[in-house]
């Protein structure tokens, strides 16, 4: 999926908006976006969100971190409602995404969901400790749909005083991006890339996510609906792409070459699997 926006998890309002746009996913946020006072409130209304008439838009609900003693609380309010995922935020290494799934597993049984069905997308940079846990998700287990990186919280954490410097990520900022981006390949699921904060600079939001999609990240987190068809653009694979990913599938066709040429240049697997996420990326065959 390519744009994951985000949605005030009390604004029914704002959810009218997103649910009428674009984006390939809604994440209905019950952390920061809400003020604790309105967490209890926000959950009913979370809830009533999920359950509304729905088309091709995926939804999924951001509960409160583990540490916080609010993520039960927010489960059982958004677990009837049969949200696509969970959205973990602050999440230190794939030991809570498990907690996480076990937690999953009573609640399918409780409201007779398919078990396992209910994924998990782990933001996985939002702490400084969190940055050590980044080589732990191939162990997160099959609920783990995607893993996707934070700049804001970590920034509060270690104190930073920016993260970003002429539109270029700053060090620790950076390392945690592309460890994000081998945290996710290693464990074999997408990487997501994070928000861009500044609403109306859709210049640096086009740039960000073209260059975020170069480096292998499957989509974006966006925090407004004017961020969605950027970022969806950007990370659509263009007709000349498909056309190129096409050829190497239809070259590699035969199944016994280990590798095989076509344009004068030597291919081998990893381009029939670059072509092959490609082509599902286009949804197409």
């Amino acid at each position: 999926m390519r744009s994951w926006l985000f949605v005030p998890g009390d604004s029914e309002r704002k959810f009218a908006r997103a649910a009428e746009g674009e984006a390939d996913a809604l994440i209905l946020d019950l952390e920061d976006s809400v003020l604790p006072a309105n967490k209890p409130a926000a959950r009913g209304i979370t809830r009533a969100m999920l359950e509304a008439p729905r088309g091709r838009q995926q939804r999924w609900a951001r509960v409160n971190a583990l540490d916080t003693g609010l993520t039960l609380e927010d489960l059982a309010a958004v677990m009837p409602a049969r949200p696509d995922g969970i959205v973990l935020p602050k999440c230190a290494e794939a030991g809570q995404v498990r907690q996480l799934g076990h937690w999953l597993d009573a609640f399918e049984a409780a409201h007779g969901l398919p078990a396992g069905s209910t994924r998990i997308l782990a933001i996985a940079t939002e702490t400084a400790g969190s940055l050590f846990g980044l080589g732990s998700y191939a162990q997160a287990g099959p609920r783990l749909a995607a893993l996707t990186w934070g700049a804001e919280d970590l920034s509060a954490d270690i104190g930073g005083l920016a993260n970003r410097a002429e539109g270029a990520w700053l060090g620790v900022y950076r390392l945690a991006r592309e460890m994000c981006l081998a945290g996710a390949a290693a464990a074999g699921v997408p990487a997501i890339d994070t928000v861009h904060v500044e609403i109306n600079d859709l210049n640096g939001l086009a740039a960000d996510a073209r260059a975020a999609r170069r480096d292998g990240f499957a989509g974006k987190m966006i925090i407004h609906p004017s961020h969605v068809a950027t970022t969806n653009a950007a990370f659509t694979p263009a007709p000349e792409e498909l056309d190129w990913a096409r050829r190497v599938v239809a070259a590699f066709a035969d199944g016994g070459a280990g590798a095989t040429r076509m344009d004068g240049k030597m291919l081998d697997r990893p381009h029939l699997r670059l072509a092959q996420r490609l082509l599902a990326q286009g949804g197409t065959p």
